[in-house]
Parts: C-alpha cells; structure tokens; sequence
C-alpha cells in the first residue's frame, strides 16, 4: 500500500533566519538572487507553509523590476519602479533578506523620505505576453511622457500642465529658484493673472481631465525588445519568455496593443 505524504502545516509567520523580523501573509519581501552581483528580488508573500521535517516554504508572487520586463527599463521608469507580476512560485523561506515596503504610485509620490526598502507600483504585468495593466497612462510636458517621480516636474499658472525644466529650456538649479512659472503658450496670454506660487514636485494628484476621442493608428512594432526577450534568464528556468512589445503614445502612452491597426478609445 502506497505511503500517504504527510499533509503541510499552513503557517502564519516566519522569522527571517538570523533575525528578530517577523513576515507574514502579505507583506512585501526582498529574496536573495542566486547570484551575488544581482540586486534583491521583490515578491510579495502569498502563503506560509512548512513539512513534516519543518522545512519551510514561501509561496510568493514576483515584482519584476523595468529590465526584467519584455519591454525593458523606460525613461519614464523611476529607479525604486516594480511590476506585479502574475507570475508565482515557491521558495525556501531561507531565502527571505529582508522586509520591504511597496506603496501605490500615489502614495509614494507623497513620502517625504525614500528608504532603501521603499518601492512603489502602478502596473501589473503579464510574464508572459508582456501585457500591462491598466494599459494606459496619463502624459506630461512637451515630450508627452508618463510622470517619473525621480525627475523635477514644474507647473504652469496658466494652463496647469507639469514640464520637465530641460524640455522648456531651464536647468534644475534655474527651477528650484522659481517662485512662477508660465509656459510659452500661455505666456503669450496677456488675461493670465499670477498668483501666489503653489510649486509642487509631483503632478500626480493634479493629473490631466480625461478627453476622450477614437484614434486609428498603426502600431509601431519596438523590434529591440524581441532581443531583450531572447535574452532574458532570470529567477528560475521558468521565467524564459518571448514577445513583442508595441507602443504608441498619442495623448497617454498606451502600453499594450494587438497585431494589427486597431480602433481604440484613450483618455489623457
């Protein structure tokens, strides 16, 4: 008669070995990268469970960082910017370093101070297909590109749109010297009133009104990215992937797309 394997025991914590930090189900969690020269993996705790030899696992779900992605890094991609993944897994718990933190895009753009264990996330992303979610951003400044709160933003008295300093011909230092700003288009208005500066590094919270309108566009295919799919081998064998990218950007940045010329509804 066959042997019936000993059932697991669901745990609800676990003390990361060699500390006194407690994780528990939920908690953010950085994993040590079976190379040393590689920075900390990100997941995010799913399950607590340990055997009949008290070895315990880790059922978790990756972040993956802007290089791990089909697409990959962005100029628009902060530094401490993750994916959630739909991608999960099951690790020794021996492999946990430490405890982190991931906040909402929102919330992060209102720290005061980043740690080093202070991530945040707008998308979550398909391993797969390389598929995000939501598919699309909100744009910013002349260069119609998605806020990146590692980069000082200005905004204009007249119209309220944020601009990189450097897109509107100023350096850094010049703007945080600035009690006003107006942009070019709205400096020609002669009906536009200053008022008392409000100068804010984060256009989040004042994001564009959505407009919405149909667009017909060809896609235009990002070819590189075959090659950074080819090439990708990280966190398990599992995790080899292929795929296109397309992108566009018209008023938001749309980050995914079919094979063909499509119709699609956008907001900016």
């Amino acid at each position: 008669m066959a042997k019936t394997r000993p059932p697991k025991k669901d745990l609800d914590s676990y003390t990361i070995r060699g500390t006194n930090k407690i994780v528990r189900v939920g908690d953010c969690v950085l994993m040590r990268p079976s190379e040393t020269s590689k920075l900390p993996y990100v997941a995010r705790i799913e399950k607590i469970e340990a055997d009949n030899r008290n070895n315990i696992k880790v059922r978790v779900r990756w972040y993956y960082r802007p290089e791990e992605s089909i697409g990959g890094r962005r100029q628009f991609h902060g530094a401490k910017e993750l994916f959630l993944s739909d991608h999960y897994d099951v690790q020794s718990a021996h492999t946990i370093e430490g405890r982190c933190t991931v906040h909402s895009f929102k919330n992060y753009t209102k720290l005061e101070n980043v740690g080093a264990e202070d991530y945040y996330c707008r998308f979550e992303y398909k391993a797969a297909t390389g598929a995000f979610t939501p598919d699309r951003v909100a744009v910013y400044c002349k260069c119609e590109m998605p806020y990146n709160p590692d980069d000082l933003m200005v905004q204009c008295e007249g119209c309220k749109d944020w601009y990189h300093p450097a897109c509107v011909s100023m350096t850094i230092e010049e703007a945080k010297k600035l009690e006003h700003f107006v942009c070019s288009e709205c400096a020609s208005d002669a009906d536009i009133k200053t008022n008392e500066n409000t100068f804010s590094a984060s256009p989040v919270a004042d994001s564009k009104l959505d407009v919405a309108f149909n667009v017909i566009e060809h896609w235009k295919v990002e070819t590189e990215t075959l090659e950074v799919a080819e090439n990708a081998q990280f966190k398990s064998t599992l995790m080899d992937k292929s795929g296109e990218e397309k992108k566009m950007k018209v008023s938001s940045l749309v980050l995914n797309s079919s094979h063909c010329i499509n119709t699609i509804f956008m907001g900016m």
